[in-house]
């Protein structure tokens, strides 16, 4: 069972479960081209509610998934980022997406990094994989900074079986290598 009010702060913000009050975050989110090019494009807001359902039910099913990120001192909605394994995906993924007015500020990075540590130390991952489009630059260098390498092409379940995805990841004493390694953020 998971623990309803899981609660990760790191020094500027705060991950825990989704929650149905952000539909309009993951609205606006979800409808912004730019933030959707790798990840599905821009989704309606039926969509979109049916994906923050997902998010929140995952947590209830499985004892895992998605954070919410918020910014620590606003409360600010940033993006959602954290751990994700859908029926057919090729592995245990830490995945990431941050609005975009808030990207390039290490908001990804420093919620990657407090979604890693939370899997490895408490849902025992022997490893991590991120799933990222070979265009996506900014998500490779996002990966390379948390220690993972390119694992090669990986293959996603249908509907997105046609979908470029190279898997990107690294094992928990490689983590705990590439953790103690990173400067502190």
């Amino acid at each position: 069972m998971y623990d309803r009010h899981l609660r990760i702060e790191t020094e500027r913000l705060v991950l825990r479960q989704p929650r149905l009050e952000e539909l309009d975050d993951w609205s606006q989110f979800m409808l912004d081209e730019q933030s959707m090019r790798f990840i599905g494009g821009v989704q309606p807001r039926m969509s979109v509610w049916r994906f923050l359902m997902v998010a929140v039910g995952s947590w209830s099913a499985m004892g895992f998934g998605m954070f919410s990120v918020l910014e620590r001192r606003s409360g600010v909605w940033l993006g959602r980022v954290g751990p994700t394994m859908p029926e057919g995906w090729p592995g245990s993924e830490v995945g990431w997406s941050i609005r975009r007015d808030y990207c390039n500020q290490g908001y990804a990075t420093e919620a990657a990094r407090a979604s890693m540590d939370w899997v490895f130390e408490q849902l025992q991952w022997k490893e991590v994989i991120h799933c990222i489009a070979p265009e996506n630059l900014a998500s490779q260098a996002l990966a390379r900074r948390l220690g993972s390498t390119n694992r090669g092409r990986g293959k996603l379940p249908a509907p997105l079986e046609d979908a470029a995805v190279d898997l990107w990841g690294q094992s928990r004493s490689e983590w705990q290598r590439n953790r103690n390694a990173m400067p502190r953020a």
